[in-house]
């Protein structure tokens, strides 16, 4: 047990330190970019890891992190985004073949792939959910300006002045594109596709719909705010009632492996001595898969796109 508690400790202070030098590094390299706004005349000591990441950037994982960490709201470079995922991966094959046999140690490289796609997926999962949360009095900021006599152009700069983010800087985004030559068919499909949801489809409908073949814009819109205001709640009400069930997917996955660790403190080498014999192997398959599977099960069962 003495064991398992050090290792776990390790695992945590090394995945604090990667995370702490990405966080650092992100940091420094806006503070000199700063820096050199101001003093045209100053040489950023980390030029070279601005190089390695423009570098990085061109290649195709660099181009994917970028584009995930655009639809994510998230300001961090896609080197050290990569480099924080690496590092998490190589503590976690750590940890796994010390505490458990080294075939494990393979799972760390699953876990950079994994982890980074659960990371940004999340991300952007939060802030799809920001926007939604936005949506109501998104839908009444337009509803007001229109009344006003404003067109959807200025409707849409105006929300994006008064609006936080990550409403605010959509519409500053749409709202740009329109003042650059783009129709609002090309700006708003956009916005859907950064953010996809039903509701953002409903709202994008409404706007290219007025804009066509005209109609009561002021009255949709206000409808919209008051039917998003209700959708809001009962989402709210749905994801607080599955939340439990949600944790227990995730407390499913942390069994399996609590079992086996659990199994080498018992008796130090079972796992290891399990994965040099045939029936061990195939006990470690059937085992993993039914954890596995009931994970899945949880999950499709509580997930909600309402």
């Amino acid at each position: 047990m003495i064991v398992v508690g050090i290792l776990v400790l390790v695992l945590l202070a090394c995945l604090t330190l990667v995370i702490g030098v990405g966080d650092l590094a992100a940091v420094s390299s806006r503070r000199r970019a700063l820096v050199a706004g101001v003093d045209d005349d100053a040489v950023p000591r980390g030029a070279r890891f601005a190089a390695w990441d423009r570098d990085f950037r061109r290649t195709r994982w660099g181009r994917w992190t970028e584009e995930q960490l655009l639809l994510a709201g998230e300001e961090r470079s896609p080197l050290a985004v990569s480099l924080i995922a690496v590092g998490g991966g190589v503590a976690v094959a750590w940890l796994l073949a010390v505490g458990l046999a080294p075939v494990f140690g393979l799972l760390g490289v699953v876990a950079v792939v994994v982890g980074l796609r659960f990371y940004l997926s999340r991300a952007q999962q939060r802030r799809n959910e920001a926007f939604i949360g936005q949506m109501p009095e998104l839908a009444r900021l337009l509803s007001n300006a229109t009344s006003a006599g404003l067109s959807i152009a200025s409707a849409l700069a105006l929300a994006a002045n008064e609006l936080d983010a990550p409403a605010g800087p959509e519409m500053a985004r749409v709202a740009s594109r329109m003042r650059f030559g783009e129709d609002l068919d090309t700006a708003i499909g956009e916005l859907t596709a950064r953010l996809p949801s039903r509701e953002v489809a409903v709202l994008a409908s409404t706007l290219l719909v007025s804009a066509r073949s005209g109609g009561s814009l002021v009255t949709a819109l206000r409808d919209i705010a008051d039917t998003l205001e209700e959708r809001k709640e009962i989402r709210r009400e749905v994801r607080t009632v599955l939340a439990q069930s949600t944790s227990t997917g995730y407390l499913v996955i942390g069994m399996g492996f609590a079992l086996l660790f659990l199994l080498n403190i018992i008796r130090p080498g079972t796992v290891e001595a399990m994965t040099e014999d045939w029936l061990g192997r195939g006990a470690l398959v059937v085992g993993s898969s039914l954890f596995v599977g009931g994970f899945l099960l949880i999950r499709r069962m509580t997930r909600f796109d309402g």
